[in-house]
């Protein structure tokens, strides 16, 4: 085993090293790496540390720089250097972090960062902590516990009793909903038609008025969003809770990226009435920079979340006074101990590091704006309120949406960053996510003139 680390360790390193300043995007076609990583199964045992530096050379063609500073594709994040040693650990360490008894190190870390990232992200100390995959099942978990307390209040045990004659549970989002939303509502057994859209202003802000309206009576949960996937804008939350609240609903917030803007000064404005809600979802592997997978759920209400999650059988036995049990906060029983990388990604940064972080990116991403929108050929389509840009080509004559398709694919082509397209209110974009903490004012201008390449070639 000793061998198989130490050429893993090599490898990890030659990789760090050249994801700076290589190509954002493989070369690899899809027949060559199933060529090379390919083939039957093998007969006889291999050597480890072979095995290692066989897989490192097949994949390495196919390995795309998410990690590095000029990927700006699906926000996602790159991986902070204490929380990839957190994770190497873990994954040494091999720890299922389900009950207490299996790990009692995996429990109290991720009672302690969480523990920290409710006080970070200003909500409520007493709310309970789960660890996830990532926001989708962030928003699952959530969204569970809201059906479990909503449908307890009008008589109905959902655990036991299932939904076939249970009273009906409206949901409510706005117009510019996540997928992962809808996608974790279906999960739970209600479809994306029986889903009521609220109207949503120009940067897909949900409209307080129209929520309003639309509330009515019974059993309801509203989903409200803190970073919209393309503009970065925010939900009014604040007017959002006064309307839930007075209505009895039960307010979510999806905040996958956005609910960090929770942890900076100059940023928090944004998430202004987030503690009143009953429960948030967030990942880490985006803007906290932990290696996947690693989302994040936080319910205002622990006995409705250990409801809607924990299980009971013979051999699960239960005390009065027992330790925090992480099984009884995810969906999942036999789990990956997420809270190592978590918890290191934290301590590494503090505080100040984190709102640094945060408020880089996103001055980083007005200066993304700023050389972009001086081009003639080119036109900013939101709002850069946060960390997202939306960009798209403004040729002299003829089809915008096809230019714009062009200029991607030149610009996916060209690898020295990597962005990815997007529809927005009916035209053709890309998509610009600055969410890397090793993203420096020299990636972004390189970036930026590769774009405004690509742009000219096709206007």
């Amino acid at each position: 085993m000793t061998d198989s680390l130490a050429r893993a360790l090599d490898i990890a390193r030659e990789y760090a090293a050249r994801r700076t300043h290589g190509p954002v995007w493989p070369t690899a076609t899809l027949q060559a790496l199933r060529a090379a990583l390919g083939g039957p199964l093998p007969h006889d045992p291999i050597d480890p540390a072979e095995v290692i530096v066989a897989l490192a050379q097949a994949a390495g063609p196919g390995i795309v720089a998410t990690t590095g500073p000029r990927y700006f594709g699906f926000v996602t994040g790159g991986a902070l250097p204490a929380a990839v040693a957190a994770d190497w650990l873990t994954a040494v360490w091999d720890q299922p972090a389900s009950l207490y008894v299996l790990s009692p190190a995996a429990s109290v870390v991720e009672e302690v960062a969480g523990g920290w990232l409710l006080d970070l992200l200003g909500l409520p100390q007493a709310a309970s902590v789960g660890f996830v995959t990532g926001c989708h099942m962030a928003n699952f978990t959530a969204l569970a516990a809201a059906r479990h307390e909503m449908l307890r209040r009008a008589g109905w045990d959902v655990e036991d009793d299932g939904l076939t004659g249970a009273p009906a549970l409206r949901v409510l989002v706005g117009n510019e909903v996540h997928v992962s939303v809808l996608g974790a509502l279906r999960l739970l057994g209600i479809g994306s038609r029986e889903v009521v859209r609220v109207a949503a202003d120009s940067q897909g802000r949900m409209r307080p008025d129209a929520l309003d309206v639309a509330m009515g009576d019974g059993p309801t949960i509203v989903c409200a969003q803190a970073g919209n996937v393309n503009t970065g804008a925010f939900d009014p939350l604040d007017d959002i809770a006064a309307i839930t609240r007075r209505r009895g609903a039960w307010l979510h917030v999806d905040g996958a990226f956005g609910l960090w803007a929770s942890a900076s000064a100059a940023l928090r404005h944004h998430t202004r009435g987030v503690d009143r809600a009953d429960s948030w979802a967030t990942d880490a592997h985006k803007w906290l920079n932990v290696p996947y997978d690693s989302g994040l759920v936080f319910v205002a209400n622990p006995a409705a979340h250990r409801a809607a999650m924990s299980l009971s059988a013979e051999y699960l036995i239960r005390t009065p006074n027992e330790p925090r049990e992480p099984m009884d906060w995810t969906p999942e029983a036999s789990r990956r101990a997420r809270g190592f990388a978590v918890y290191a990604a934290l301590r590494s940064l503090g505080r100040r590091g984190v709102e640094d972080l945060l408020d880089r990116c996103c001055r980083l991403a007005r200066r993304f704006a700023d050389r972009l929108r001086a081009d003639s050929g080119i036109e900013i389509l939101n709002d850069v309120v946060l960390n997202q840009v939306l960009v798209r080509a403004k040729p002299a004559s003829g089809d915008a949406d096809a230019a714009t398709r062009a200029a991607l694919a030149r610009v996916q082509a060209e690898r020295i960053c990597w962005l990815g397209g997007t529809r927005w209110h009916g035209m053709d974009a890309m998509r610009i996510s600055v969410s890397n903490w090793s993203t420096t004012d020299e990636d972004v201008d390189r970036s930026a003139e590769s774009i405004i390449r690509a742009t000219s070639f096709v206007s």
